[in-house]
C-alpha cells in the first residue's frame, strides 16, 4: 500500500479503522499542531510494522491519500509479449462489485460483462477463480476430516484471507498450528495452472504469466510469501484488486456497459454455487460443511442451506449433529472480532471444531480492494449484504452446489493429482506459516 499524506485532511478515518474495528492499530497522529500527519510509530514503512495489508484505512479514506500500489501497466506489459501467455482468474466477489466503478447500482452482478472485458483486455485465457475455491474446499474438507479422525490439532482455522493469515502468524503465533495447511483459492489457481494447465495447453510454465484480480490488498503481500511456488515458479506473478481492474479497463478504452454477457474460458473457468459463495462471511464454512457433511455421513443433503454461518454479523456460531456427533462451528470477519473469539478459545470459554475467519468485516465482499463508497453511502447502506446477495443468488440459481461434484474438480484428480491431500496435492496445494513479533 502507498501513503500520501500531501492528499490527507487528517479526518483520522483510517486510524479509527485500524484500531477499534481491525484491532491493529500499527497508523497513528505524529507530532502535533500544524506538523501532524498520520503515520507509524517513528514513521516506520507499513511493511516494517505489524500491519496486514487488509487494506480497511483504503476504503474509508475520502482523498485518496492511501491506495493500493497498481501494476496494471506491468501487465499490459506481459499481455503485450508475444512470447507470453498471459492467463487471469477473477474471485467471487469482484463480480459482485465491479459494476459501481461503472455506474451500476451496488449488489449488481456484472460477470458476464467483466469476463468479456478481460478478453476484450487481451488475456489470453480468462478464468475463474471460484474453481480453486472448490478445489479448496477438496482439501480443507479432508483436512479437517483427517484432523477430527485421527486426533490432529483442533480447532481448524481457514487459510484464505492472508490478511487474516499475517494477523494470527502476528498477533496469535501459538496458533498457527491450527491453521489449515491449504493454499488460498488465488494460489492454488496459480500452481494448478503452472502445472496441470500448462501440461494440458502444452505451453511452458516458464512463459506462463497467472494474474489475479481480488477484492483484496493482501493479496499482494500474500504472492510474495514464501512456500506459495508450487512448481518452483511464483503461483501469481500479478494480484489486482477490483479497482485496479477497473481503471485498466478504462486505460484500454473500452465500453464495459456496452459489452455483451460472455462465460469463463474451461476448464479453470468452470465452477459450482459452493465456490461462489466463499466471498461473503459464512460462504467458507458453508462451502465446507456441504462436503464435509456429506462426506462424513455418505448420504447426499436434502438442504444445502447452511444459514446458521451466514449474514454480516461479526461473530456466528452453530452446532450440527453429523455422524454421531456434535460439530461446532463459528465464524468471525473483521480482525478484531476475531480477536474476541480466539481469545475466547485460548482461555476455555469456547470450544469449537472448525472456524472460518475473514480479514475484513462482512468478508471479501467489503475487501480493501473493492470500490469505494462515500462515508454517506456506507452509513446509510448495508454495502455488504447487498454484494452478498449477489453470491447467494448465484448459488442458489446454479445447477451444482456442492464443490465435490464439480466435473472440472473430478477430472483434475482422477487425471493428475489422484486424491484429496495427495502427496502431489500436498506439494502443489499446500503451505506452511511463520510466527512473527507484533512491530507497531
Amino acid at each position: 500500500m502507498i501513503r500520501d499524506n500531501s492528499k490527507c485532511i487528517l479526518c483520522r478515518r483510517c486510524t479509527a479503522v485500524c484500531e477499534k474495528v481491525q484491532g491493529i492499530g500499527v497508523i497513528g497522529p505524529n507530532m502535533r499542531g500544524f506538523a501532524t500527519f498520520i503515520g507509524s510509530a517513528f514513521d516506520m514503512g507499513l511493511g516494517e510494522t505489524s500491519c496486514v495489508s487488509c487494506g480497511q484505512c483504503i476504503a474509508v479514506c475520502p482523498t485518496g491519500a492511501l491506495s493500493e500500489k497498481d501494476c496494471t501497466d506491468d501487465v499490459l506489459a506481459a499481455i503485450a509479449d508475444p512470447t507470453k501467455h498471459v492467463v487471469v482468474q477473477t474471485a467471487p466477489s469482484v463480480r459482485a462489485a465491479l459494476g459501481e466503478e461503472f455506474g451500476y447500482p451496488i449488489g449488481t452482478n456484472t460477470e458476464g460483462k467483466m469476463a468479456a472485458a478481460l478478453r476484450r483486455v487481451g488475456f489470453d485465457k480468462v478464468f475463474d477463480t471460484d474453481f480453486a475455491a472448490d478445489l479448496t474446499i477438496m482439501e480443507e474438507a479432508h483436512e479437517f476430516l483427517d484432523r477430527v479422525q485421527n486426533g490432529g490439532v483442533l480447532p481448524l482455522i481457514t487459510s484464505c484471507s492472508p490478511g487474516w493469515v499475517k494477523y494470527c502468524e502476528h498477533y496469535f503465533p501459538d496458533m498457527t498450528e491450527n491453521l489449515s495447511s491449504c493454499k488460498s483459492p488465488q494460489q492454488m489457481f496459480g500452481a494448478i495452472a503452472k502445472s496441470y494447465y500448462a501440461e494440458k495447453a502444452g505451453i511452458d510454465p516458464k512463459d506462463i504469466v497467472s494474474v489475479s484480480v481480488m477484492p483484496c490488498t493482501a493479496k499482494k503481500f500474500e504472492i510474495g510469501r514464501d512456500d506459495e511456488a508450487g512448481t518452483g515458479l511464483p503461483d501469481v506473478d500479478f494480484a489486482m484488486t477490483t479497482r485496479e481492474l477497473a481503471r485498466l479497463i478504462r486505460k484500454c478504452g473500452i465500453k464495459f456497459n456496452q459489452l455483451p454477457d460472455e462465460d469463463f474460458d474451461a476448464p479453470l473457468g468452470l465452477s459450482t454455487g459452493a465456490g461462489t459463495i466463499f466471498g461473503a462471511t459464512g460462504g467458507v464454512m458453508e462451502a465446507a460443511l456441504r462436503t464435509a457433511v456429506e462426506t462424513l455421513t455418505g448420504t447426499e443433503l436434502e438442504n444445502l442451506d447452511f444459514t446458521d454461518v451466514r449474514g454480516t454479523e461479526g461473530i456466528k456460531e452453530a452446532t450440527y449433529h453429523v455422524a454421531g456427533m456434535d460439530v461446532r462451528v463459528a465464524v468471525a470477519s473483521g480482525l478484531g472480532n476475531a480477536r474476541e473469539l480466539l481469545n475466547k478459545v485460548q482461555s476455555g470459554e469456547a470450544s469449537y471444531h472448525f472456524i472460518e475467519i475473514m480479514g475484513c468485516p462482512g468478508g471479501c465482499v467489503n475487501g480493501g480492494g473493492q470500490p469505494q463508497q462515500p462515508g454517506y453511502v456506507r452509513n446509510t447502506v448495508d454495502i455488504r449484504a447487498l454484494r452478498a446477495k449477489v453470491l447467494y443468488d448465484d448459488d442458489a440459481a446454479d445447477t451444482i452446489r456442492k464443490s465435490h461434484e464439480n466435473p472440472a474438480i473430478r477430472e483434475l484428480y482422477d487425471t493428475y493429482l489422484g486424491k484429496p491431500g495427495s502427496e502431489r496435492a500436498h506439494h502443489l496445494l499446500h503451505t506452511s506459516y511463520v510466527k512473527r513479533k507484533i512491530n507497531k
